[in-house]
């Protein structure tokens, strides 16, 4: 097997192998092509590789790296990117293709890390790496009924609760959702405008107008709603617009990329949530859907939709196994107890 290193700028020239060589595996809409060549256009320094390696057969395993100081390379991970961009055929050995890959890139490089690895897509090998965080999905596998009924009676009997509280006022609540390319733009906007209300509207870090996360977000949705695998889920309170969700679907799963809410709704309300009952009775009573995935850190919320958590994790490999150790050594805070 051999690597290729390439200038990232390069990734759409080659989309079409990533995006075969990934649909050996699981459906992964956060490692499709058009996902990534929207995160490197937004977010990308320049300094980015795409590294390829192939055998007889073809392309067997393939990542997007970003250097992260002298001799250090890790997948390329901004912010908007819940899973580190790496593929590999599955029943290869991760260890093995790392140990190649780290003598394939630059300047003697002695180390490799792949960032944000979900279990689900490149199996933990052998109880190595370090723990990121738990993250969250819900597996479609009954009736929308039969599921609620399984979550707890406090978070139905809530939001049954809020239900009547907005009837007895005379206030409509109404889902909506939108997959056309044509209206992503106003979508992110709106979306934007709804995350302002809240603490990333305070710290500067919420989609705005014009900036990267804006041109990404939409950029993004465009190329996969052009195909039927966007959508943008929009909640009212009579003609209030009061919750949504940014997603991207491929095959039998669907991400729910973020969540923004009215932070201004009176607090006896939980717009999300909602939101979130009426969009998961839908995706079960429409088909075909048989993975949410939640992705980012679980919260409490989490926990009271769904009992399937699992372990994200960071791998690194050394050139040298001594350095695997020295930095161990550190870890234990330079001890050898």
């Amino acid at each position: 097997m051999r690597w290729t290193l390439l200038p990232a700028t390069s990734f759409r020239l080659h989309a079409a192998r990533w995006d075969a060589l990934r649909a050996s595996g699981p459906a992964a809409p956060v490692l499709d092509s058009r996902f990534l060549a929207a995160l490197l256009d937004a977010f990308g320094g320049g300094a980015e590789l795409l590294a390829l390696c192939e055998d007889d057969a073809g392309p067997v395993a393939a990542a997007l790296l970003a250097p992260q100081g002298k001799g250090r390379w890790a997948t390329f991970q901004p912010a908007q990117a819940p899973v580190g961009p790496w593929i590999q055929r599955p029943g290869l050995d991760t260890d093995a293709l790392l140990a190649g890959l780290v003598r394939a890139l630059p300047g003697c490089a002695l180390l490799a890390g792949l960032t944000q690895c979900d279990p689900f897509l490149l199996p933990r090998p052998g109880g190595a790496g370090a723990d990121y965080i738990d993250t969250a999905r819900i597996t479609i596998d009954r009736a929308f009924d039969a599921w609620w009924e399984s979550r707890g009676k406090n978070l139905r009997a809530n939001l049954r609760k809020q239900r009547n509280r907005l009837a007895a006022a005379g206030t409509a609540t109404r889902l909506e959702v939108w997959r056309d390319a044509g209206h992503m733009a106003q979508a992110v906007a709106d979306y934007g405008r709804l995350e302002s209300t809240g603490w990333k509207g305070r710290a500067g870090t919420a989609v705005g107008a014009g900036n990267d996360q804006e041109r990404f977000y939409r950029a993004m949705l465009e190329a996969f709603c052009a195909e039927g695998r966007g959508s943008v889920v929009r909640y009212f309170f009579g003609a209030e617009l009061v919750a949504m969700d940014l997603c991207i679907e491929e095959g039998d799963c669907i991400v729910i990329l973020k969540t923004a809410y009215d932070e201004r709704v009176p607090a006896q309300y939980s717009p999300a949530l909602l939101m979130r009952e009426e969009a998961c009775r839908g995706l079960f009573e429409a088909g075909g859907i048989r993975r949410i995935e939640f992705y980012g850190k679980v919260m409490e919320w989490h926990t009271r939709w769904t009992d399937e958590i699992r372990t994200m994790y960071h791998l690194n490999h050394y050139r040298w196994p001594v350095l695997a150790r020295l930095q161990a050594w550190r870890r234990r805070g330079g001890t050898n107890s």
